[in-house]
């Protein structure tokens, strides 16, 4: 019978040590262990590749890059802060890549998400620095979604921080409720060259989300 046999290493340091041991142990070397070595070898370099390749960007990077495209597209920048265990956070995503409502908003802006507050093994997750950057636009109190809308060179034109009856700034997240979809539509109106049907495409989508939330 003839096949292959997999070697599964836990870290590419030992797949290494193995094949050195195949390669310089004193036998004679056959074709058979110089060719195991030198697949372990590559085995373990592109796992190692594979790591870094899967490394999320850091927060910082994240903005100067949809800065840079949105500067060449004439667009915004809109930057949101979500985690993977945010309800909130894939109502919005999945409003505003709703049919009705995306290709207005990807004409407008360059959309980018920022992960942060992540646990356990999902803390792998997080863009480096994105707490620091958070916390920069004082969202690091604030619940999640926290989004902000951006120029070209990077500096803030709004943010999710809606004031309330009392005077106090307070993030709307997702909207959903009225005055939040009406404070939403409100910013689009003035940072980006959406058309007025597309703004009450956007205020209809953003509405249903409070009705479907109950």
């Amino acid at each position: 019978m003839t096949g292959c046999i997999a070697f599964i290493f836990p870290h590419p340091f030992y797949a290494l040590r193995f094949a050195e041991k195949l390669t310089f142990e004193k036998k004679p070397i056959t074709m058979r262990s110089l060719v195991l070595s030198l697949t372990l070898v590559l085995s373990a370099l592109t796992f190692s590749a594979a790591n870094a390749q899967q490394a999320p960007p850091a927060a910082d990077a994240v903005v100067k890059d949809a800065c840079a495209q949105a500067a060449k597209s004439n667009k915004k920048v809109i930057v949101i802060f979500h985690a993977s265990w945010c309800g909130w956070c894939h109502r919005m995503d999945t409003a505003m890549n709703d049919a009705s409502v995306k290709k207005a908003f990807d004409n407008n802006y360059e959309i980018r998400h920022i992960t942060v507050m992540e646990n356990g093994a999902n803390k792998a997750l997080e863009n480096p620095g994105g707490s620091d950057l958070l916390a920069k636009y004082h969202g690091d109190q604030e619940g999640i979604p926290f989004w902000l809308v951006l120029d070209t060179k990077g500096d803030l034109l709004a943010d999710s921080r809606m004031k309330s009856p009392t005077g106090k700034l307070q993030n709307v997240g997702c909207p959903a409720q009225k005055e939040e979809v009406d404070y939403f539509v409100g910013i689009l109106e003035k940072t980006s060259k959406m058309k007025r049907s597309d703004l009450e495409a956007v205020r209809t989508r953003f509405g249903k989300i409070a009705t479907a939330a109950h």
